[in-house]
């Protein structure tokens, strides 16, 4: 990487909506990478069932909250970094005013609704936002640019139910690294390079074979997310947890 683009990525800032299993090594891999303005949102506690998949933490750490744990970690490491943290949620009062005010949001969520409020927000706020999910052995990534196409053209949003947790899927913590890196890299990609990049493409992770496949997404003519009529469709705050 050039100097310049080097000092740029400096002053670029970050915006990491989960301290989980992905957005734990998608900050660590960031911050390796030069990019030093940061900000954290996550209302949860450093857990013992996290440690598996989320690098940040240790043992002494369980019972902290996870946004100012994994802060003190970084910026150990990291002393020039700056860090806002929020031990919060984001929620359809204030999506649109966090993503819009850095220049890339990480999704490191585990909540259907709040990656849907996400992609929601990236179309809304002109800023991209990289999604990211991990089930069992496989994850997935895609840039999601305002012009979309937007989560919405790719998948009908389920309910929570739907969907099994962690908890209940299981999750191994080598492929939520493997995602959350990819997620990384995607953020670096476009930070250097915001007008060049794969475009329209769904990343798949399959940790049984260990391969990677890609999938064209093409943008709905009748999108919700990315159509006319975009808006932020999610009302009830608590549906949009981190």
């Amino acid at each position: 990487m050039g100097e310049s683009a080097a000092s740029a990525q400096r002053r670029e800032r970050v915006l990491i909506v989960g301290l989980g299993g992905l957005g734990c090594p998608a900050s660590l891999a960031l911050a390796q990478a030069g990019v030093r303005r940061f900000t954290f949102v996550d209302p949860d506690r450093v857990e013992v069932t996290n440690l598996h998949r989320q690098p940040w933490f240790r043992t002494a750490d369980v019972g902290q909250a996870k946004v100012q744990a994994a802060a003190s970690r970084l910026l150990a490491a990291f002393p020039d970094a700056r860090v806002e943290t929020l031990e919060d949620r984001v929620d359809a009062g204030n999506a649109e005013q966090r993503v819009g005010s850095h220049d890339f949001t990480i999704d490191g969520t585990d909540s259907i609704a709040a990656k849907f409020l996400l992609s929601d927000a990236a179309v809304l706020t002109g800023r991209m936002v990289v999604y990211g999910g991990v089930l069992r052995m496989e994850g997935q990534l895609m840039v999601l640019r305002p012009q979309g196409p937007c989560l919405r053209c790719l998948f009908d949003q389920p309910g929570e139910d739907d969907v099994p947790s962690c908890a209940q899927a299981g999750v191994l913590g080598s492929v939520a690294g493997v995602v959350g890196g990819l997620q990384a890299q995607a953020a670096l990609h476009f930070l250097a390079h915001p007008r060049t990049g794969p475009e329209e493409l769904l990343g798949v992770f399959d940790a049984q074979r260990l391969v990677q496949r890609q999938v064209r997404v093409r943008r709905a003519a009748d999108c919700p997310g990315c159509g006319a009529d975009a808006r932020l469709r999610l009302t009830d705050p608590e549906m949009a947890r981190c």
